[in-house]
């Protein structure tokens, strides 16, 4: 296992050579006689696998992108009109092995289409490209440990095999028969993983109540299954003759009916891990051997990560793995009081699953911090009645329906009866007060006090040495205080797509030039500018919105929700908003801001309407400009010249050529610039044009689609330029794949 961790740190794939070292190297490590030897040598056998499983990833990356090709593919998952996903079994007339994931967005075929037909297409492959922000999700490594580095774009599709899936007639007799029920989407969730039916209202309440975790098939449900066919068998058993029960019987059943349910998930890698676990439980016990939790927890780890290295990239596994080493740590640290455990069974029950459910919280605090940016205040007494609901009632009932689904009467009855019971919990967790709170990267350390603390109790340290634990406690309370640098701010450039927001940092307050962009459903300010805020823990207090397009202030709406005292200014003379004419000055945060177009004599609209705005501490200087075109550039030299010399320049207009003409660029004399773009855009922006002609000026060029989020520290006349990919998080699942330059 240790030999596999590393990938998560690599910040690229060694060379054929150092790994061909490693694998000479592991045999003759293991040949030295010394103590541990032999585990180094299977630690550099397993590190040998792991770069050889995440190179053979991006090999689809390597071959096949960047130009048309045929392939043949089989449907995993669809919505039956533009969203789906593939497994590529074939391309260019070569079989695949093993098939690689293809994620298809906006893509129709000719006809209708289902899970499991398989298909032969012609399809423009592209290497899968993510936006990376500080805090933000990581799609790159999800796709990476999902086995899904490629997206596509269907040129043509002809269909090969008619028939569905199994699964797909089994999910389809579910879906009729449960058609008329309120909570079907959530009944699919749970029954075969399908959780495009589940509506955002009910997917907020469970993430507000902390119980999510229970409506996506995993570990718990696995392990439900398990036992559901144990008991079966270990019934059937009492209608057999003694000669013929044996131990075997129920575990082999376990294992079946985990695989069965793992099946009708869809494989998921979640099911997939749990029934790995499920199965190496089933030989050791077999094999007789009587090995402690932890022992089992290592060997279970083990394998799930030796049958698939790159899951040591998803977070769904560390929140699985290490949710079972809670468990094993609580009850072997903190047990069941012996009062409660000798208590009525009235009282024993209630009382055992608060114990368990509050050792799961405290322990898993770090961890849902780290990955969710926050933590559900009603976690606690949500999963006190959900918990016990959904494995003891809810998913029993549902396998019974999935197998007398077909039975009119009998199917009907359980189906309406599960849908009962997740109406009552989804009526009890809605009467529980929101108990979402977003929490800050500085709260991390803090969060590990509930681990210090059960040490501390249980090892009596504050009795014998009382002194070394308020140390340690009062370490942990240290770590939140913001560093403070006196002068010192920051400009980040958050990496949005195609759009803009810019984010000016000081003294924990923000300034914050355009909002992004937005679309159906959702815009940039709920997807990455708000969480960005709130995992820095800052305030954000003004917003200036360059000018009316979509894609510059789209997350307007949501983030005067978040904040609704920010004050707002620009050019566009609406309600509420101040104005952000040619002339105007004001001071934030001992910044200085100086407003250069445009003129507040006449209405200007669209791109050369943008409010462009110098900013300054006294020593650096960085030219905001927003989609400027060449028309406004010139008018704007004419009459504000001596003002625009700059250290750094925001790009116009995202690079286009209709932007950052040669009199802009030599008068602001600029050593770097900074463009806001987005990969596989419609415009093929920047314009390698416009690139070269910053790079002939002497400026340094940078873009959100190359770097990920780009980063100014500024310390009086000193800055520097940081970028996601290149400085603040270089990793081998965080580079550019396929070409260098392919913005199409």
């Amino acid at each position: 296992m240790i030999g596999i961790i590393p990938l998560l740190w690599l910040p690229t794939m060694p060379p054929l050579a150092a790994m061909a070292t490693l694998l000479v190297a592991a045999p003759c490590v293991a040949l030295v006689n010394y103590p541990f030897t032999r585990y180094v040598a299977l630690g550099l056998l397993s590190c040998c696998w792991a770069l050889f499983c995440a190179r053979q990833s991006l090999m689809p990356v390597e071959e096949w992108t960047g130009k048309p090709i045929v392939i043949e593919a089989i449907i995993e998952r669809s919505d039956g009109v533009q969203q789906h996903e593939l497994r590529m079994v074939a391309a260019a007339g070569k079989i695949i092995f093993p098939a690689v994931g293809i994620r298809v967005q906006k893509g129709y075929f000719p006809d209708s289409l289902c899970v499991g037909q398989r298909w032969r297409m012609k399809v423009y492959l592209r290497p899968v490209h993510g936006l990376l922000n500080e805090g933000g999700f990581d799609s790159q490594r999800y796709a990476l440990a999902q086995h899904r580095p490629l997206t596509a774009r269907i040129i043509s599709a002809q269909r090969i095999t008619q028939q569905c899936s199994l699964r797909a007639r089994w999910l389809a007799a579910v879906a009729t028969a449960t058609q008329s029920l309120p909570y079907q989407g959530v009944i699919l969730a749970l029954a075969f993983g399908e959780r495009s039916g589940v509506s955002d209202e009910q997917k907020n309440l469970l993430r507000q109540s902390g119980t999510a975790h229970l409506m996506a098939i995993s570990g718990m449900h696995i392990s439900l299954a398990a036992m559901v066919g144990w008991l079966i068998a270990r019934a059937l058993q009492l209608l057999l003759p003694a000669h013929l029960i044996h131990f075997r019987m129920p575990l082999l059943a376990s294992v079946f009916a985990a695989g069965i349910y793992t099946w009708l998930a869809g494989g998921n890698p979640p099911a997939v891990r749990a029934l790995i676990g499920v199965i190496i439980w089933l030989v050791l016990r077999l094999q007789g051997r009587n090995w402690s939790g932890w022992e089992m927890w290592l060997c279970c780890i083990t394998g799930i990560l030796i049958y698939d290295p790159l899951t040591v990239l998803s977070d769904s596994f560390w929140l699985s793995a290490l949710a079972v080493a809670a468990l094993i740590f609580w009850y072997q640290w903190m047990p069941l009081p012996r009062c409660v455990a000798q208590a009525n069974e009235f009282y024993r029950y209630p009382l055992a699953l608060l114990h368990l459910q509050t050792g799961m919280m405290i322990l898993l605090m770090p961890l849902q911090i780290f990955i969710f940016h926050g933590i559900s205040l009603s976690a606690l007494l949500a999963n006190l009645i959900a918990v016990p609901l959904i494995s003891l009632v809810v998913v029993p009932l549902l396998l019974a329906g999935l197998v007398f689904t077909s039975i009119p009467w009998a199917g009907g009855y359980l189906w309406w009866g599960v849908d009962r019971l997740l109406a009552l919990l989804f009526t009890a967790l809605s009467l529980l007060p929101d108990g979402w709170l977003s929490v800050g990267q500085r709260f991390q350390a803090l969060s590990l006090s509930g681990w210090l603390i059960v040490i501390i109790y249980r090892l009596s340290l504050w009795r014998s040495s009382w002194a070394s634990a308020m140390v340690l406690l009062l370490s942990l309370f240290v770590s939140i205080r913001p560093e403070k640098k006196e002068g010192a701010w920051q400009i980040t450039m958050l990496d949005v797509g195609h759009g803009l927001a810019m984010a000016f940092i000081r003294e924990g307050k923000v300034f914050l030039y355009d909002t992004g962009n937005a679309w159906p459903g959702g815009d940039v300010a709920q997807q990455i500018i708000i969480p960005w805020l709130r995992w820095h823990h800052l305030t954000l207090e003004q917003i200036v919105i360059s000018h009316e397009h979509l894609d510059h202030r789209g997350g307007l709406p949501a983030l005067q929700r978040e904040w609704p005292a920010v004050t707002i200014r620009s050019a566009l003379r609406w309600e509420g908003h101040q104005p952000c004419f040619m002339g105007q000055q004001w001071e934030w945060q001992k910044l200085q801001f100086t407003v250069l177009w445009p003129p507040g004599e006449r209405v200007m609209t669209g791109n050369n309407g943008s409010c462009v705005i110098m900013v300054s501490d006294g020593h650096f200087r960085i030219l905001l400009t927003g989609d400027l075109e060449a028309e406004a550039e010139l008018a704007m030299l004419k009459r504000r010249w001596d003002l625009l010399a700059a250290d750094i320049i925001q790009v116009p207009h995202h690079g286009s050529r209709t932007s950052s003409t040669a009199p802009l660029l030599r008068a602001v004399a600029g050593r770097a610039a900074l463009a806001s773009t987005s990969r596989y855009n419609a415009w093929r922006l920047p314009s390698a044009k416009v690139v070269k002609r910053y790079q002939s000026q002497g400026y340094m060029w940078y873009d959100t689609a190359q770097s990920g989020q780009l980063t100014i520290e500024i310390n009086s006349d000193k800055w520097q330029i940081n970028s996601f990919r290149a400085q603040i998080s270089p990793r081998w699942y965080h580079q550019w794949f396929g070409v260098s330059r392919d913005n199409g």
